[in-house]
């Protein structure tokens, strides 16, 4: 179940019926919602292409580790949606998809002071059964922040 813009309910069968590329721009046309997990943390779907994902977040306090920076929780949250919802994006009605496994490299430190964010998703491979894709997240600058890779289960729902 994913809520919707008035905190209502979009069943699994509704999202069964659209694309992944199709409800990504629902998203930014507002025509769907955004997942529970972007409101949680703060961030926006931003662009979507067919293999490719854009997500934008304002560093905020709240997501200080005990050592005045962002956690890696965030970055790795980010990437971890960005590069599964590139794969996304590549899919028909009716397909889904999960993470196998995830790697990612801190380059800089984020914290409050970093100024909005951009993490960016692009499919390296889609086959029938997994999918492959690479994650950036840079700062305002557009300086590295972290990068990585994921590997995707794919599967009907």
């Amino acid at each position: 179940m994913v809520p919707d813009a008035g905190f209502g309910v979009l069943s699994l069968d509704d999202v069964r019926t659209v694309d992944g590329l199709s409800l990504f721009q629902g998203m930014i046309e507002g025509r769907y919602p955004a997942p529970p997990i972007a409101r949680a943390i703060g961030f926006e779907v931003a662009r979507v292409e067919p293999g490719l994902v854009e997500f934008t977040y304002m560093p905020t306090a709240d997501h200080l580790n005990p050592l005045g920076s962002i956690h890696g929780g965030i970055a790795a949250t980010m990437l971890d949606g960005v590069m599964g919802c590139c794969i996304h994006t590549m899919l028909g009605a009716g397909i889904g998809y999960t993470t196998l496994e995830i790697k990612v490299n801190y380059v800089r430190a984020m914290t409050e002071k970093t100024g909005k964010v951009r993490a960016e998703g692009k499919v390296i491979n889609v086959g029938s059964r997994v999918g492959t894709s690479e994650g950036r997240l840079y700062d305002a600058s557009d300086r590295l922040l972290a990068h990585g890779t994921t590997t995707c289960l794919i599967f009907p729902l």
